[in-house]
């Protein structure tokens, strides 16, 4: 399922990035890669807050629909 669908407080290991290169490269750059750990911190109006390596990110539905979990 995308990250856009997760639950709060949830951990989930991301399964597939996907989308364009230019746009796996950017979200690899943040922490999302295969096998790492999220867990969405909220979702507020669409975008979402997640921990990911340690940090918090902020991305739009749209980046998160990218996010398979």
């Amino acid at each position: 399922m995308p990250l856009s669908m997760a639950r709060k407080g949830e951990r989930n290991t991301i399964k597939k990035i996907g989308g364009k290169a230019e746009t796996r490269r950017f979200l690899e750059n943040l922490g999302f890669v295969t096998g790492g750990i999220v867990t969405v911190v909220s979702d507020i109006g669409g975008n979402m807050i997640v921990n990911v390596r340690e940090s918090r990110v902020a991305i739009g539905k749209d980046m998160a629909n990218k996010i398979i979990v």
